[in-house]
């Protein structure tokens, strides 16, 4: 993941939801951290409670969460959903200790800051006791669009998500395997965890649909978050959200209109140098962002950058970029957190 080391003593650090989908990754990240930890502490539910999983070449027992679980540790990286987050982050800020929380739970909270290090870095307080880890779609967004607004300021953008299972959990995950075998094979697979047959078949994305606008919830949660991100609260966002039987990279379509004429050649040497991008952009081979590529690596990869010809004033710039849900989109931009707080 190419994260410096920074801490001067050890760091004691809990990991709540330690054996979901984005907390093991979450563990492996704190594993090629060069971070100096103490003490790793990994909580879960009950029924979790004395798995052994394998850390740092050697084993660590999985603890049942409760209330007095954050005795002694100094940075707790939650991602157990919100009602989990919820319950539990205050008692882990009572007990000393700074939450990075990867669920909903606080996103939108004025007082709460919604990082993605490469983009808003300031926005992480000197004393801070809640930090919120950014939705997957827009963390995975912003970091190349910020490299944008920087120097030519957005007007609006229209994006068209194509979401990986893994945003729904290890069970979704699970179920497009498992669904993808039956079908192969020729056997029925009724869906459990998706509301729609998964193998081989893509689906709006299954948050509720707000009745007053038509957009899912999904949705609503992007625009609102890439907002407060970039600190643009009327910035003009269009978007539909997708799920695709892929296991664990998103990947994005964006239109992005400025407010002045900006070539498709600026745009590309602007994201040649952004943090955390890189370029996948090549004509002559037809070779441009793919999930597969962007799964278990840290970058978000752009490409296909062209003038968007649906907007004759010359002010829009179309791209493609994918991005691992479960590394950047998640676990691996809360590790960087807790690097920016230690650096």
């Amino acid at each position: 993941m190419n994260i410096p080391a920074h801490s001067a003593r050890p760091l004691n650090v809990a990991v709540v939801g330690a054996t979901g989908a984005v907390g093991v990754e979450i563990r492996q990240c704190l594993e090629e951290s060069g971070l100096n930890l103490g003490e790793v502490r990994l909580l879960a539910s009950p029924r979790s409670a004395g798995q052994k999983v394998p850390f740092a070449g050697g084993e660590l027992v999985v603890q049942a969460l409760d209330e007095n679980s954050f005795h002694g540790i100094d940075y707790a990286l939650f991602s157990a959903g919100s009602g989990i987050s919820k319950q539990y982050a205050p008692a882990a800020v009572a007990a000393g200790a700074v939450v990075i929380d990867n669920s909903s739970a606080f996103r939108m909270e004025e007082a709460i800051p919604l990082v993605v290090p490469e983009v808003n870095p300031q926005a992480i307080p000197a004393k801070p006791g809640v930090i919120a880890n950014p939705n997957c779609v827009a963390i995975i967004a912003t970091v190349p669009l910020a490299a944008l607004e920087r120097r030519h300021r957005i007007r609006r953008l229209n994006i068209a998500t194509y979401q990986a299972s893994s945003g729904a959990g290890a069970a979704a995950m699970e179920e497009l395997r498992a669904a993808t075998a039956a079908y192969l094979a020729g056997e029925a697979y009724p869906p459990r965890v998706m509301k729609h047959p998964y193998a081989f078949n893509l689906f709006s994305h299954d948050a509720g649909i707000n009745p007053d606008t038509g957009y899912n919830g999904e949705e609503e949660k992007v625009v609102e978050e890439t907002r407060k991100i970039l600190a643009r609260p009327d910035l003009a966002i269009s978007i539909t959200c997708m799920r695709v039987p892929v296991l664990r990279a998103h990947t994005m379509a964006i239109s992005v209109e400025f407010e002045e004429v900006v070539s498709p050649e600026a745009v590309k040497a602007l994201l040649a140098d952004a943090p955390g991008v890189r370029l996948v952009d090549d004509w002559a081979a037809n070779h441009f962002p793919m999930p597969n590529e962007a799964s278990g690596q840290g970058d978000v990869l752009v490409g296909r950058i062209r003038r968007d010809i649906g907007d004759p004033s010359g002010r829009s710039v179309a791209l493609l970029l994918a991005g691992d849900q479960l590394l950047k989109g998640a676990a691996l931009n809360a590790v960087q957190i807790l690097q920016r707080l230690v650096g």
